[in-house]
């Protein structure tokens, strides 16, 4: 059973840096496509970045262009988000999500890309 487990969130203030790393464990083949997502109580969860296996191409909402960066080490089997420069308003669950599935014809952004899911890890970005 495949397994994502996230760390590095935590409280930052305005201007302030965090990593996110998500760690995925009981995979047997290579993972298509990792994201990051973030929810707000009272919103729809959203697409951050995401990130395909094999070729390294990365995708990043237009609100995060700029700020964060997505990267992963798949020795390790683990994708990573450094976010810099952090906003009030980048305060969210962070959930990191993967695919394993070939072939489907939907974008990195959408909650129907991804067939497993973290936890969450809380990011609060306030002075």
């Amino acid at each position: 059973q495949v397994q994502l487990e996230e760390s590095g969130g935590g409280s930052v203030q305005p201007g302030g840096s965090l990593r996110l790393s998500c760690a995925a464990s009981g995979a047997t083949s290579s993972r298509i496509v990792m994201g990051w997502f973030r929810q707000v109580p009272g919103k729809e969860r959203e697409g951050v970045a995401g990130i395909y296996t094999l070729s390294g191409t990365t995708e990043y909402e237009d609100s995060v262009k700029g700020r964060f960066t997505i990267s992963q080490d798949n020795a390790k089997n683990t994708v990573y988000l450094q976010m810099n420069s952090l906003k009030p308003e980048d305060t969210a669950m962070y959930y990191c999500a993967a695919d394993w599935r070939r072939g489907l014809s939907v974008r990195w952004d959408s909650l129907a890309r991804y067939n497993y899911w973290g936890q969450g890890t809380q990011v609060t970005v306030s002075s």
